[in-house]
């Protein structure tokens, strides 16, 4: 009898433990099917900005930790890495953003304008 209630017990401790409500996080859409192109473009616009950021900043980024590595030292600033040419050009941010450079860290982000 004791280990049919230990059986029993521990048994309703697990479904207890699993049957706790998750937070989770609100969707990141509507979840109407009328406004589901709508959602969906608005996806797609975000995940195309952030690629664009993420491209704009990795050859900067491996110019940057390359001089880092040749000079000792992090640029200046951004035109430095042309003038020693390690880059032919500072590319141009993503529309409606703008580069964010620290020369003590070396650290680049791309930031609105």
């Amino acid at each position: 009898m004791k280990k049919a209630f230990t059986f029993l017990f521990a048994v309703a401790c697990l479904c207890f433990v699993g049957c706790k409500e998750e937070k989770k996080s609100p969707p990141s859409s509507s979840g109407n099917p009328l406004t589901a192109p709508v959602d969906y473009i608005g996806a797609v616009g975000k995940a195309q900005q952030s690629a664009k950021k993420s491209l704009a900043t990795l050859g900067l980024d491996q110019a940057i930790q390359a001089f880092s590595a040749e000079q000792g030292r992090f640029p200046t600033n951004l035109n430095e890495l042309v003038a020693k040419g390690s880059i032919g050009q500072v590319p141009a941010a993503p529309h409606g953003m703008k580069f964010d450079y620290d020369p003590k860290s070396g650290a680049l982000k791309v930031v609105p304008e």
